[in-house]
C-alpha cells in the first residue's frame, strides 16, 4: 500500500458490518483517492447466472465460442451501486483502452470494451467478473476503517484468481493469522 490509500488492498467485511449486502465480502479496492474510493465484491456468487449466459442474454456473444472456462464462469455481486454495469478483473495480458492497472498482475476493464474484445475470442489467462460495484464518497471508507468495519491485506492474484470463492473470505483472513472466531473478539485492523 501507498501512503494512505487503499489501492490494490483486499477489504474483509468484519461481522459487525451491520449490512447483509456485505457480510462476509472480500472486496477488491480498485480505486481510492482524496475524491473517494470503488471496490468490486470478489466472493459474493449471483446463483445460476454464468458468464456465458450473461452474454447470451446481453446478446453480446454471436456465433462466437468462449472458451469453456470462461463460458462457465460464475458472475459475482460486485456491490450494489451500478449493478447493471459490469468489470472484468483480470490478469496483465489483456488490455484496452479503458483498462486500469491496479497492480502489476491485476487489471481491470470495464465492461462494452472487455465484452467486444472478447467477442474476437480475445481472452486473459485468469479472469474474474463482477456486476456493480461497492462506492465510498470522500473520506468514507477511511472512516469506516477507523471504525473497524474492514479488515486489510495486500491482495494477491492467488487469493484473486486462484482460491475458491467460498473460501476467500476465511484464506485471507488466515493469511494475516486471524480466524472468524477470533473476529468476535477483537476489532481493529490488518
Amino acid at each position: 500500500m501507498s501512503g494512505p490509500y487503499l489501492n490494490g488492498q483486499l477489504l474483509l467485511a468484519m461481522p459487525t458490518i451491520g449490512d447483509q449486502r456485505f457480510e462476509r465480502a472480500a472486496i477488491y479496492v480498485c480505486a481510492h483517492d482524496k475524491n473517494g474510493a470503488l471496490g468490486i465484491v470478489i466472493n459474493h456468487v449471483i446463483d445460476d447466472l454464468k458468464f456465458g449466459t450473461l452474454l447470451k442474454d446481453l446478446d453480446v456473444q454471436s456465433d462466437i465460442t468462449l472458451p469453456k472456462r470462461f463460458e462457465n464462469l460464475p458472475v459475482m455481486r460486485g456491490g450494489p451501486v451500478d449493478t447493471a454495469r459490469g468489470f472484468l478483473i483480470h490478469s496483465k495480458d489483456f488490455k484496452q483502452t479503458d483498462t486500469i492497472e491496479v497492480q502489476k498482475d491485476i487489471f481491470v476493464t470495464g465492461t462494452i470494451d472487455a465484452l467486444l474484445r472478447l467477442e474476437k475470442n480475445d481472452v486473459p489467462q485468469n479472469a474474474l467478473f463482477a456486476l456493480g460495484y461497492a462506492g465510498w464518497q470522500a473520506g468514507q471508507l477511511d472512516q469506516e476503517m477507523k471504525k473497524n468495519a474492514w479488515l486489510s491485506l495486500p491482495a494477491t492474484t492467488a487469493l484473486v484468481f486462484d482460491e475458491k470463492t467460498e473460501n476467500i473470505w476465511d484464506t485471507a483472513l488466515s493469511e494475516i493469522g486471524v480466524t472468524p472466531a477470533q473476529l468476535n473478539a477483537f476489532s481493529g485492523h490488518a
